[in-house]
């Protein structure tokens, strides 16, 4: 199945599994705009599967307040690009209810569904990756899967933890491909990095559509350079980060390239390399190499320019191996 299927039977799953579970949002009723949601309100009914106006701040904040009477909301924003006027509600509400109360009040059974990232003709406001200006929050989850399998046993596990999750889905990635997906329950855990591809002499990091991009480049990096070997490791959850194995991955090669899709000033790249600078200084042999959008709007006409392609990642990993 492709990963708009594998999302629909992970929330078809979670609908079973828990009765008190919820699903809403901009249009979901008839299946959502990219079709997710699909057939749910028939299988669970209006009052489980329901539309909601358009207004992201309550779309969320009727989320916290059901999550926090016991319900498991799985709201959905029809594109994270329109998530910010949620914003004080996710960073200020979502975040913060366990610690302001002392734990008698959470919404830890809250997922936030969302579609990101670029998809070929969006352009300023349906191609961004926002995740960076939610991982500045303590109290939330951030996930951003990179594939079908892995979107359904991450997503199960998201509606299923005692936190809240921003759940974001690469809308480039809903119908590009099909994989083999087990048509059981499963769960991916959260905050575990998955090394894709063992390699030795450098450490490459991604995650969601730009791992494909980073897999292309190290092919052509192993194909011109005999002997060179790459690892390359899919972070999986934005926040908390799998910290230990990047880490190990690093001390170990010496060498490191860090990529993503979102504007390379304060984007999530900027914490990993810090903390590999801290943390794994002595062992380095070159300096830690980002790879990401520009500093710019997202752009319409440029935006195989602003979208790190496999050119780029190519140049930055070899600089990387020769430095």
């Amino acid at each position: 199945m492709n990963m708009c299927q594998a999302i629909n039977e992970a929330l078809s799953i979670a609908m079973n599994n828990d009765d008190k579970a919820l699903i809403f949002g901009e249009d979901v009723a008839f299946g959502g705009v990219f079709r997710c949601t699909l057939d749910l309100r028939s299988k669970f009914g209006p009052d489980r599967v329901f539309d909601t106006p358009l207004c992201e701040q309550g779309i969320v904040g009727f989320a916290n307040g059901v999550a926090a009477h016991g319900h498991s909301p799985i709201a959905e924003i029809q594109f994270a690009d329109y998530i910010f006027p949620a914003y004080d509600q996710i960073v200020n509400e979502t975040a913060k209810i366990r610690y302001r109360s002392g734990g008698i009040f959470d919404v830890g059974n809250l997922t936030i569904r969302s579609p990101c990232s670029h998809v070929g003709h969006g352009a300023l406001y349906h191609s961004q990756s926002v995740e960076a200006h939610f991982s500045h929050t303590p109290g939330l989850k951030i996930v951003v899967p990179r594939s079908a399998a892995q979107a359904k046993g991450l997503l199960l596990s998201s509606i299923s933890d005692q936190n809240p999750v921003l759940f974001f889905e690469p809308k480039i990635l809903y119908r590009s491909s099909v994989e083999q997906v087990p048509d059981v329950e499963y769960k991916i855990p959260l905050s575990k990095a998955e090394i894709i591809k063992p390699g030795k002499d450098i450490t490459v990091i991604g995650y969601g559509p730009q791992i494909y991009v980073l897999e292309n480049a190290i092919q052509l990096i192993e194909r011109d350079l005999p002997g060179a070997s790459c690892e390359l490791i899919d972070l999986r959850t934005i926040l908390p980060w799998d910290i230990d194995t990047v880490v190990n991955s690093v001390n170990k090669t010496g060498r490191v390239v860090i990529s993503h899709e979102a504007s390379i000033t304060s984007g999530f790249g900027a914490e990993i390399s810090s903390t590999i600078t801290e943390r794994c200084f002595d062992f380095l042999q070159s300096p830690v190499k980002r790879i990401c959008g520009t500093d710019i709007p997202f752009p319409l006409v440029f935006e195989k320019f602003h979208v790190p392609d496999i050119a780029r990642c190519y140049e930055g990993i070899k600089f990387c191996l020769e430095y």
